[in-house]
């Protein structure tokens, strides 16, 4: 049993000593192998690098050959670009030689020109040398005979060159005017044609824009009586009825052997239209005599005064015209009652305010101011038969006493051109008042005065001499008037309309204005038989 063991070891031994000797024999062998195959690998990569470095000089000596290629390349187009831009600049310099060489052929001329301009001109220097000392020997002896004819001109005349002096400077001065009021003419010609227009323009809208009613001219008033019984109670007992009633109102009563009819006349519009409604109030109520002629009288004047009142303050409003004093408006409303050439005063300057405000609205002014102006231009009409004075200068007194502004007083006294306009709006108010004077409707007249007012300018213009005919045609408006062209010539038939025109202010009074027109013609007959 202990042989086994030891046998074993031994054998175990043994086997551990041959694994040794392998083991170094192992490592022997790969000793050698390794030392074999590093021989073997550093051949191979002797080799390897040869051949890299053998690549790599190749690659190298490429690499220069292709870069000397592209550097002769570069500098033959270098090259090329050089010679080109040299070209260029050969040619450019030889364009500017050529241009200098132009240039100074040029200059050489214009020298050469400018050498014979300044030769022409001394020429031309020397020959007005010459002239003017000639023409200073002509001036001295134009002067000596200017002298001797001056002296020859004094001894014939017996006049000092003072005397002289004066009659030449008369004569200048009355050329200048001449040309001055020519110069004038053709001014105001020029203005008024360029001016006519517009003025057209703003006249004809305001008459468009506005148009009112008239009522006939009348200084009468006509009661109606129902019978003749109560004819005979308004006169009275020998009249006394009627002598009251006059002496109540201020008017005159006319009852004549008309029928129906009792007549009040008084040139006073209110006190008319007072006694009118009296008479009616009393023949409605019956009872005639002095004292309820004077009770009803009263209380008629009280009813017309506030009718009065109301009309004015109406008035006012629709003419837009604000604060009035209690006194101008009670004259306003008495205009209700007067008429002129058949247009209510009152509807007339209600009118004229308007038309003031369409006109200053166009001219670019106050239309407030204008429409004032417009409303109170005839003011003074409801107080004239009572004021001595035209109704300008006294409606002109009355406003100034309620601190009007100036340019409405000078508009009220002066829109018929009896003062100087201070103030476009006097122009103004004189142009909407002759519009409304003047326009289809806005007048009209009796047939009686009608036919005389014809007759009367048919009669002026036939006063004259030369005239053979006259006819007022256009209602008035207008007469024509022919003249002998053997007796009257082109400028005595412009003398003759003007005088015609100015006869007829001065003799007549009409509405708007009147035209006169001449005609002047030759006419020759003769009959062929």
């Amino acid at each position: 049993m202990g042989l086994l063991p030891l046998a074993a070891a031994v054998s175990l031994g043994w086997t551990i000593a041959i694994a040794i000797v392998v083991l170094l024999v192992g490592m022997g062998i790969s000793y050698g192998l390794s030392v074999l195959w590093g021989r073997s690998a550093y051949r191979t990569a002797k080799a390897q690098a040869e051949q890299i470095l053998n690549e790599a000089r190749e690659e190298s000596e490429k690499t220069i050959k292709a870069a000397r290629l592209e550097a002769k390349e570069q500098a033959l187009k270098l090259k090329e670009e050089m010679e080109r831009e040299a070209l260029a600049t050969r040619a450019e310099l030889k364009e500017a030689e050529r241009r200098l060489a132009k240039r100074e052929d040029n200059l050489e001329r214009k020298l050469d020109a400018l050498n014979a301009q300044e030769r022409a001109l001394q020429n031309q220097e020397k020959a007005l040398q010459e002239r003017d000392k000639k023409l200073a020997a002509k001036a001295r002896e134009l002067d000596e005979v200017i002298a001797q004819q001056r002296e020859q001109l004094l001894r014939i005349t017996g006049m000092g060159i003072d005397e002289a002096r004066e009659m030449l400077l008369a004569r200048i001065e009355q050329e200048v005017e001449h040309e001055a009021a020519s110069i004038v003419e053709r001014a105001i010609e020029n203005a008024r044609e360029t001016a006519e227009e517009k003025s057209r323009e703003i006249i004809l809208t305001a008459i468009q824009r506005y148009a009112a009613e008239h009522t006939s001219d009348h200084t009468v008033s006509a009661v109606d009586i129902p019978s003749d019984d109560m004819k005979g109670r308004v006169i009275g007992r020998e009249g006394r009825n009627i002598r009251a009633f006059e002496k109540a109102t201020g008017v005159d009563v006319i009852v004549d052997d008309t029928p129906g009819v009792v007549v009040v006349s008084a040139f006073d519009p209110v006190r008319r239209e007072v006694a009118r409604l009296a008479l009616e109030r009393l023949i409605q109520d019956g009872r005639i005599h002095p004292a309820r002629i004077e009770e009803i009288v009263e209380q008629t004047r009280k009813d017309v005064e506030k009718q009065i009142a109301e009309m004015g303050r109406k008035a006012s409003i629709e003419a837009n015209v604000g604060g009035l004093n209690r006194k101008q408006t009670d004259l306003l409303g008495r205009l209700g009652f007067r008429t002129s050439y058949g247009q209510n005063v009152l509807r007339h300057s209600i009118e004229v305010a308007y038309l003031c405000q369409v006109i200053a609205d166009e001219l670019g002014l106050d239309g407030a101011i204008a429409r004032r102006c417009g409303l109170l231009h005839d003011i003074g009409k409801a107080v004239d038969h009572e004021v001595e004075g035209g109704h300008p200068q006294i409606g002109a007194d009355i406003c100034k006493r309620f601190n009007e502004r100036p340019e409405v007083i000078n508009a009220i006294a002066g829109h018929h051109g009896d003062v100087p306009a201070m103030s476009p709006y006097t122009v103004i108010v004189t142009a909407a008042d002759a519009i409304s004077a003047s326009r289809p409707g806005g007048r009209r007249e009796s047939l009686e005065r009608y036919i005389k007012r014809l007759e009367g300018l048919e009669e002026i213009a036939s006063r004259f001499p030369g005239v053979k005919q006259a006819y007022a045609i256009q209602a008035g408006r207008e007469i024509r008037v022919i003249v002998d062209a053997n007796r009257v010539d082109d400028k005595m038939a412009v003398k003759t309309a003007r005088d015609i025109a100015k006869q007829i202010e001065e003799e007549m009074t009409y509405p708007g204005e009147v035209k006169v027109t001449l005609l002047r013609e030759v006419r020759a007959v003769e009959y062929a038989r």
